[in-house]
């Protein structure tokens, strides 16, 4: 019996061993594209230099391109092509509309109906709900040119974009970008004017943060001020009232960037109506506790 048993065995043996050099691995799933994310897309938003996404010697040759904290500006005569900023919440004058370019999977390229008579804005929204604004102003009647621009600036933005280009801000020390505005928005001294029951909630960028009635946020300024100056908080500080709100700003050198200046804005809506001197007080309080504890350059 042993030699049959034997014999068996070895049969059987051959049998797996055949089997097995037969069986080939079940093939991968195949992993269709990602949707884009304006995370994917840009990175820490905090840093994001939007006039990288900007190709203006393709776009608009001979523009000059200036970034801010939350924006690029680049500037041509009477045009100015604006690309930024990020947001999050809902536009109604936003439509579809028939974008010419390629688009990334899960990103959708819309218009607004807004002020359409001078300017030709763009909204790039990705797969998160996030969307970055573009727009494209001047003084003439053509729509259609305004547009053309607006289109090829959104081509610049999502080529970048795809290929991983995005260019990175380097705040020096002292600037205002590394400033964290929710910081200075979290304290009783502003109770009075932003809502005792109110919380800090961080824009999108990292540099702006709204409290109840109050918004503030940081930047570089990119046009020059003539409005006249007083004194809140131990800086030179200008007020303006527009609509519902009453904005308060301060300015310092920015540094590392000769020629521009840094931007804190404090601004406070009237949610009764049209911002009057009770708004204004409370703008004014809200600059003389958060400006001096702004940095100096």
């Amino acid at each position: 019996m042993y030699p049959r048993l034997k014999a068996l065995a070895v049969a059987m043996l051959c049998a797996l061993l055949a089997a097995c050099a037969n069986t080939q691995a079940a093939p991968e799933p195949s992993s269709g594209p990602t949707p884009l994310t304006s995370s994917a897309a840009l990175g820490d938003f905090a840093t994001v230099d939007y006039c990288s996404l900007l190709d203006v010697p393709a776009v608009a040759p001979g523009a000059v391109a200036s970034p801010t904290f939350e924006t690029c500006q680049a500037r041509l005569g009477a045009r100015t092509i604006l690309v930024g900023p990020l947001a999050f919440d809902s536009d109604p004058n936003i439509r579809p509309y028939a974008y010419p370019g390629p688009v990334p999977d899960g990103v959708a390229v819309q218009q607004s109906m807004f002020n359409d008579r001078t300017a030709c804005t763009r909204a790039i929204t990705f797969a998160d709900g996030n969307r970055l604004d573009l727009s494209v102003s001047d003084t003439s009647d053509d729509q259609a040119a305004r547009c053309g621009v607006a289109d090829a600036a959104v081509g610049s933005v999502l080529g970048v974009v795809t290929a991983n280009k995005v260019g990175r801000l380097k705040f020096p020390e002292r600037s205002w970008g590394l400033v964290a505005p929710c910081a200075l928005l979290d304290t009783h001294d502003l109770d009075d004017a932003a809502g005792a029951d109110s919380r800090p909630a961080t824009g999108l960028s990292g540099h702006s943060c709204i409290r109840g009635k109050v918004s503030f946020k940081l930047t570089v300024e990119t046009d020059e001020d003539a409005r006249p100056a007083e004194t809140v908080g131990g800086r030179e500080a200008r007020l303006r009232t527009a609509g519902a709100f009453c904005l308060i700003d301060t300015t310092q050198p920015a540094p590392g960037l000769p020629g521009r200046r840094e931007l804190a804005e404090i601004s406070v809506v009237e949610t009764a109506g049209t911002a009057n001197d009770a708004t204004c007080a409370h703008a004014r309080a809200a600059a003389a506790s958060i400006f001096p504890r702004l940095p100096h350059a």
